[in-house]
């Protein structure tokens, strides 16, 4: 694997330093509906071929998620978005659920970075400020089929401070194929 160069080094510093997340109010909402579509397309490209969770719709491209409103309604339920200098570059969908059928305080139900924000630190820098913005009882859980999601979450949780007793385990292969990080992270200053 080659080393990074300084310069890539400078640019992911910079772009980590102006990261923001921030839960997106209701009237946000179509920010995260025009972003799911992009999620979705880029999903599909990693799909098994012919999935028909993945194919576009005659009114909609593809369909929107289930139950979105229940982000805006829910307590423990949490829509938000990730912007680099004010600019959207993605979205967080945290949730109570758990793919093991424990009880976890957040899940990271879905975490998008659109592609041009992407290899420069930015999902990093955002995956660590919602970890000290939400602490407690986390899950994350991957598809079996998302390599670079794999990679991500295994680098990422590893090298975040404030995550401890970090467990992968893996699904039942009936609820969940994939890996399924556990773990508790705290707020940065404790």
């Amino acid at each position: 694997m080659r080393a990074p160069s300084m310069f890539r080094w400078v640019t992911m510093e910079a772009d980590a330093k102006i990261v923001s997340v921030r839960v997106a109010s209701s009237s946000e909402r179509r920010l995260i509906e025009c972003l799911v579509q992009i999620y979705i397309y880029e999903f599909s490209g990693i799909q098994p071929p012919c999935s028909i969770h993945m194919e576009c719709g005659d009114q909609d491209c593809y369909p929107p998620f289930a139950n979105l409103d229940r982000y805006w309604r829910i307590e423990g339920f949490h829509p938000l978005l990730i912007r680099v200098e004010e600019r959207l570059a993605g979205f967080a969908m945290i949730n109570t659920h758990s793919r093991r059928g424990e009880k976890v305080e957040l899940n990271m139900a879905e975490f998008f970075i659109a592609r041009e924000h992407r290899r420069r630190g930015v999902a990093t820098e955002a995956a660590r400020l919602i970890l000290a913005q939400y602490p407690g009882r986390w899950e994350i859980a991957v598809a079996e089929h998302n390599v670079a999601a794999k990679m991500f979450w295994s680098r990422t949780l590893a090298a975040t401070p404030n995550v401890n007793r970090l467990v992968r385990l893996e699904g039942d292969g009936k609820h969940w194929r994939g890996p399924i990080w556990s773990f508790r992270s705290a707020t940065e200053d404790t």
